[in-house]
């Protein structure tokens, strides 16, 4: 395991940031740093919105300026795949339509809903994060904990193509999905151990139930799941931390 060689591939495959340097071939053996990753798009989210409540403006707009800067940092990456689940799940009748249609770059009515509906809800919960003076540590939080159940996904869950990002990827090492696992783990244990332990089993529970849905109806993961998986994770741990 090369650390300066993970870091690298997980910038390289989750942000759009401009890194040099050798990645990790394949990319799944560095996994383990992907939690990581979200680390930096949870700073570089969280302090924007941030610098919008310091300078007064109201909490929506705070929330709204961190998923804007989330987006760009990841090239929406992450929305890209819930999207196109949403359409090649209840779009299609067979697997194999299924997933020709999560290929399709166009978007359909059933991604643009899912699109909408988690813009929404995570908008919703940063602005409530951020009336209560918690948008920055929340959003880190949230970033970098929700990277982590990918790499369990692609470790567990059979590919469902012979092709693709996913299974180009590789599947990660049991080892570097744990040490996944636990640097998300750590960056919940900030906000106290009972959040912690509440927004990973939320989180759980969400990936689980995508990965019997995706096992169901095109037979395994893909790249496009492992972004839902993303995206569902974040929603249940944003839920979680902001709970009264």
């Amino acid at each position: 395991m090369s650390v300066k060689s993970d870091l690298t591939s997980a910038a390289m495959l989750l942000t759009r940031l401009p890194v040099r340097g050798t990645p990790t071939d394949p990319a799944a053996r560095a996994a383990w740093a992907w939690p990581l990753a979200g680390l930096v798009v949870g700073l570089l989210a969280g302090g924007a919105g941030w610098i919008v409540v310091a300078l007064g403006f109201a909490p929506g707009l705070a929330a709204a300026a961190t998923l804007v800067v989330a987006i760009v940092v990841t090239g929406a990456l992450h929305e890209d795949g819930l999207a196109d689940l949403a359409d090649g799940v209840w779009g299609g009748f067979t697997p194999e339509r299924r997933l020709e249609i999560m290929r399709d770059s166009r978007i359909g009515a059933y991604g643009v809903i899912a699109l909408v509906l988690s813009l929404l809800i995570r908008w919703l919960l940063l602005a409530e994060a951020a009336a209560e003076g918690a948008l920055f540590a929340v959003t880190v939080a949230a970033a970098v904990a929700s990277r982590a159940p990918m790499a369990a996904l692609m470790r567990w869950l059979t590919a469902a193509r012979t092709d693709g990002l996913s299974k180009g990827a590789g599947v990660p090492e049991a080892r570097a999905v744990w040490i996944g696992l636990a640097i998300g783990a750590a960056a919940l244990l900030i906000h106290g151990p009972a959040a912690a332990l509440l927004s990973a089993a939320l989180a759980g529970v969400m990936v689980f139930g995508l990965a019997r849905l995706a096992r169901a109806k095109i037979g395994g993961q893909t790249g496009d799941v492992l972004g839902a998986a993303q995206q569902l994770s974040e929603i249940a741990i944003l839920a979680t931390l902001t709970a009264r």
